[in-house]
Protein backbone atom coordinates (compact mmCIF):
# COMPACT_ATOMS: atom_id res chain seq x y z
CA UNK A 1 0.00 0.00 0.00
CA UNK A 2 1.35 3.41 -0.62
CA UNK A 3 0.90 6.57 1.13
CA UNK A 4 0.44 10.01 -0.84
CA UNK A 5 4.13 11.17 -0.36
CA UNK A 6 5.27 11.76 -3.63
CA UNK A 7 2.13 10.70 -5.80
CA UNK A 8 2.04 7.61 -3.89
CA UNK A 9 5.37 6.81 -5.09
CA UNK A 10 6.46 6.62 -1.14
CA UNK A 11 6.09 3.45 0.87
CA UNK A 12 3.74 4.12 4.10
CA UNK A 13 5.68 2.14 6.86
CA UNK A 14 2.94 1.60 9.22
CA UNK A 15 5.59 0.13 11.65
CA UNK A 16 6.00 4.15 12.52
CA UNK A 17 2.38 4.41 12.68
CA UNK A 18 0.37 6.08 14.50
CA UNK A 19 0.51 9.17 11.98
CA UNK A 20 -0.70 12.78 12.40
CA UNK A 21 -2.25 14.90 10.15
CA UNK A 22 -2.26 18.65 9.47
CA UNK A 23 -4.21 21.10 7.41
CA UNK A 24 -3.17 24.41 5.68
CA UNK A 25 -6.07 27.31 5.66
CA UNK A 26 -8.40 24.69 7.65
CA UNK A 27 -11.69 27.28 8.08
CA UNK A 28 -13.33 24.88 10.84
CA UNK A 29 -17.23 25.95 11.24
CA UNK A 30 -18.39 24.21 14.36
CA UNK A 31 -20.28 23.83 17.60
CA UNK A 32 -18.81 24.06 20.92
CA UNK A 33 -20.64 22.58 23.56
CA UNK A 34 -19.39 23.46 27.20
CA UNK A 35 -20.97 22.57 30.55
CA UNK A 36 -24.39 21.12 28.84
CA UNK A 37 -24.86 24.58 26.83
CA UNK A 38 -23.85 24.88 22.74
CA UNK A 39 -22.53 27.95 21.05
CA UNK A 40 -24.16 27.02 18.08
CA UNK A 41 -27.63 29.08 16.98
CA UNK A 42 -30.85 26.60 17.16
CA UNK A 43 -32.33 28.81 14.03
CA UNK A 44 -29.18 28.00 11.63
CA UNK A 45 -29.86 24.85 9.44
CA UNK A 46 -28.14 21.58 11.14
CA UNK A 47 -25.29 20.97 8.45
CA UNK A 48 -25.68 16.99 9.04
CA UNK A 49 -29.11 17.49 6.37
CA UNK A 50 -27.34 19.47 3.79
CA UNK A 51 -26.92 17.57 0.58
CA UNK A 52 -24.47 18.08 -2.34
CA UNK A 53 -26.25 19.06 -5.45
CA UNK A 54 -25.00 16.74 -8.69
CA UNK A 55 -21.72 18.74 -9.35
CA UNK A 56 -20.49 18.53 -6.02
CA UNK A 57 -21.17 15.12 -6.26
CA UNK A 58 -18.99 14.50 -9.35
CA UNK A 59 -16.12 16.27 -7.82
CA UNK A 60 -16.48 14.25 -4.25
CA UNK A 61 -16.35 11.25 -6.54
CA UNK A 62 -13.12 12.69 -8.46
CA UNK A 63 -11.30 13.14 -4.94
CA UNK A 64 -12.22 10.17 -4.02
CA UNK A 65 -11.29 8.08 -7.16
CA UNK A 66 -7.86 9.85 -7.20
CA UNK A 67 -6.82 10.52 -3.61
CA UNK A 68 -8.80 7.77 -1.13
CA UNK A 69 -6.21 4.79 -0.27
CA UNK A 70 -8.39 2.79 1.40
CA UNK A 71 -12.35 3.43 2.83
CA UNK A 72 -12.60 1.65 5.77
CA UNK A 73 -16.57 1.80 5.39
CA UNK A 74 -16.08 -0.30 2.30
CA UNK A 75 -14.42 -3.25 4.41
CA UNK A 76 -17.19 -5.29 5.62
CA UNK A 77 -14.85 -8.14 6.36
CA UNK A 78 -12.86 -5.84 8.87
CA UNK A 79 -15.88 -5.33 10.75
CA UNK A 80 -17.96 -8.90 11.02
CA UNK A 81 -20.04 -7.57 13.58
CA UNK A 82 -20.94 -4.35 11.35
CA UNK A 83 -19.90 -1.65 10.17
CA UNK A 84 -19.28 1.73 12.67
CA UNK A 85 -21.89 4.11 13.07
CA UNK A 86 -20.53 6.79 10.70
CA UNK A 87 -20.56 4.62 7.86
CA UNK A 88 -24.36 4.39 7.40
CA UNK A 89 -24.90 8.16 7.69
CA UNK A 90 -26.16 9.58 4.08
Amino acid sequence: MTGQQEGGLVKTHWSQAPFTASFRSLNADACILYSGTSSCSWDSPPWLSQVLDFKDQQKMKWVEDNYMIYNYCADAGRFPQGLPTECTVT
